[in-house]
């Protein structure tokens, strides 16, 4: 990644039980969208890299005749590999726990690789190289996250997209929630045993166009729907983050989980709060020419 820190195992130790929870669910057209651009047809295979508790992979599962879901953190896969026997699709996923540094681990051929908020925690020169070695002529790698607008016009339409404003309940209050972890945290970002003083690295166009892809082709998928969360979903938010794993806390985790828990009711007395989801943009890159 850079800047002297190195990916090391306990960068979500802990997370996994918080993530389905208090993580904001991608927009609900995705899936849709996917099928549509890709001309899905429940047939193909699906590689997951980074695939945490199998959001994304178990979204798309009735899109593809084989899903394998590929993550370091013991505990997102064995979320994952419960997720999908509470769905009922245990028979056509597989999960393996690896990092995508480890592929390809005998997998075999893929139609489509997706990588949802996942890609800026690996060697990116390394795996894109492996995963477009793992992608079938013509096979597509999928870049998901919440939307990054690339406008002043679409930064002006995600605010508006995202307000609270006529909703029942408080917003959550991020930036106050966000000061508290520093608090107890320092304020330099954590991740794992290391630190992260300028954040995650971007720039994923350049590293995909190196490695052979073309594209990309952008898709927004709209978000704005209203959502109610409560307290305990919020709590849920911050220990589902690297940066504020719960391991990071120690000896000082309940005492954090109270202070963080007198803060939201302050700011909203019956534990209930107002946001929207995010909109969801998906960038779609090809293993072979345009």
């Amino acid at each position: 990644m850079g800047g002297g820190w190195e990916w090391d195992d306990t960068l979500f130790a802990g997370t996994a039980r918080h993530y389905r929870r208090g993580r904001l669910p991608y927009a609900p057209g995705l899936a849709d969208t996917l099928a549509d651009v890709l001309r899905l047809d429940g047939r193909g295979r699906l590689i997951d890299v980074g695939c945490g508790p199998g959001v994304i992979a178990l979204t798309l599962a009735h899109l593809f005749g084989e899903i394998v879901g590929v993550d370091p953190d013991r505990g997102m896969i064995a979320e994952a590999t419960r997720e999908a026997a509470e769905q009922g699709v245990s028979g056509k996923t597989r999960w393996v726990q690896a990092r995508g540094e480890d592929l390809p681990d005998g997998l075999g051929a893929f139609d489509v690789a997706t990588f949802a908020q996942s890609f800026h925690w690996m060697d990116r020169d390394l795996v894109a190289a492996t995963i477009k070695g793992m992608l079938r002529s013509g096979g597509v790698l999928a870049h998901i996250s919440d939307v990054k607008t690339e406008t002043e016009a679409e930064t002006k339409t995600e605010s508006l997209t995202r307000s609270v404003e006529g909703l029942p309940y408080p917003a959550v209050p991020y930036t106050a929630m966000d000061q508290l972890v520093k608090q107890y945290l320092g304020p330099v970002r954590r991740a794992g045993r290391g630190v992260l003083p300028h954040g995650t690295p971007g720039g994923e166009a350049a590293v995909l166009t190196r490695a052979g892809f073309s594209g990309p082709q952008r898709h927004v998928v709209p978000g704005g729907q209203p959502l109610q969360r409560t307290a305990d979903d919020l709590v849920a938010g911050v220990f589902s983050m690297s940066f504020s794993a719960p391991p990071l806390f120690g000896t000082r985790l309940d005492v954090f989980e109270t202070d963080l828990r007198r803060l939201l009711r302050e700011v909203s007395p019956a534990g209930r709060f107002s946001e929207r989801r995010p909109s969801t943009e998906v960038f779609i890159w090809r293993n072979g020419p345009r």
